[in-house]
């Protein structure tokens, strides 16, 4: 049945695949959390940089033999979505190297190459498809079609019952969740930050990170500035995790919401899409009190998403207009440069610069 007489049957089924792609896209997240639960990546790096064969990741990863050819066909979607890569091996001496038989040999590429080591991004990752963050989407049209206002009734609200951050502090295990993935990402992200922008850190002699978790954005600056006096303020549940020992760093237990110690800087990473408008607004008007006048060194510090500035490739873009979304489970928001400018000017501030050196993120610099 034709749609429309100029409309080409390839045409149609492009836009098939293209509504397959688009439904079927979920299959991808899962296959992922499969290799993470698996720990896949692991197995094939195990073997060296020859890469694995099934066999071998079948002995790392202990699955019944049952589910062999099973993994097969998940090693086949996740070389098809750039996860792993695959090859047949070099044929053997007097082999004439046309044996379809022999077993496909396994790669790490760059993707995965963020799944192994001690600075992996396995934890953030695992956080972003654990199932109370991916479940509430199974509501989100019936939450559009809700009377309630989302600031009084968020998305994880709806689906679960409580507030993510009222997850956090009754349940050990989910506040650990975060944690721990807001520390990969850290880890992974903060040392490209500081070269890529060195000038931000520079010039301050103390600087409190706001909501800075178990502390490795503030860590990873106390090292690459010495001369910068790091601190931390989290709340009390966050804070009692907090690594011991001599880490260069102080923990405050303390909110936001109601009070910051005072520093020349104040440092927000991933912090400020995970509120709306007027609690921003609270946010940083509480960074405001608490640095010292712009002359003086004075400046809110924060890693976030711009929204719409450079650069725009479509990827960026789509990752950009996802994340919203993803965000909007916790009633959190991706700003453009003037959403970002409307709530800087609100909170009492007069001038403000976007950096976008980190991928999808920016650095923004904010001056009272």
């Amino acid at each position: 049945m034709a749609l429309n007489g100029s409309t080409t049957n390839q045409a149609l089924l492009d836009a098939q695949l293209e509504l397959w792609q688009n439904t079927f896209g979920y299959i991808k997240s899962m296959a992922l959390k499969s290799a993470l639960d698996l720990r896949i990546a692991d197995a094939i790096h195990h073997h060296g940089s020859g890469g694995a064969t099934l066999p071998q990741i079948v002995t790392r990863i202990m699955i019944p033999s049952s589910k062999i050819p099973h993994l097969r066909r998940l090693m086949r979607v996740l070389v098809a979505t750039g996860v792993f890569a695959a090859q047949h091996p070099p044929p053997a001496v007097g082999s004439s190297g046309d044996d379809e038989d022999e077993p496909m040999l396994y790669t790490l590429t760059p993707v995965s190459r963020l799944l192994i080591g001690s600075q992996n991004l396995a934890p953030i990752t695992t956080m972003n498809l654990h199932p109370a963050f991916i479940s509430p989407f199974f509501e989100l049209g019936s939450w559009f079609q809700h009377k309630e206002a989302p600031e009084s009734c968020e998305l994880f609200k709806h689906a679960h019952g409580q507030t993510c951050w009222g997850q956090a502090d009754r349940d050990a295990t989910f506040n650990a969740l975060i944690n721990d993935g807001m520390v990969s990402d850290s880890n992974f992200l903060m040392d490209i930050a500081i070269n890529e922008c060195a000038g931000a850190f520079q010039g301050i002699t103390s600087l409190v990170d706001v909501g800075g978790g178990l502390g490795a954005s503030a860590q990873a600056i106390a090292k690459a500035f010495p001369g910068v006096k790091c601190s931390v303020l989290d709340l009390d549940h966050v804070i009692a995790n907090a690594p011991a020992g001599d880490t260069g760093v102080q923990y405050i237990a303390g909110d936001m919401f109601e009070k910051i110690p005072p520093a020349d800087a104040m440092f927000l990473k991933w912090i400020l899409h995970d509120w709306d408008d007027e609690e921003c607004i609270r946010i940083l008007k509480n960074c405001r009190k608490a640095i010292p006048p712009r002359e003086e060194g004075g400046k809110v510090i924060i890693i976030d998403m711009a929204i719409g500035v450079e650069p725009s490739d479509l990827r960026h873009k789509e990752m950009q207009a996802v994340f919203d979304i993803f965000v909007m489970v916790i009633n959190g928001k991706e700003r453009n440069e003037k959403e970002w400018k409307k709530i800087f000017f609100k909170a009492g501030f007069s001038d403000y610069k976007i950096t976008p050196v980190l991928g999808v993120r920016s650095i923004i610099e904010v001056y009272p």
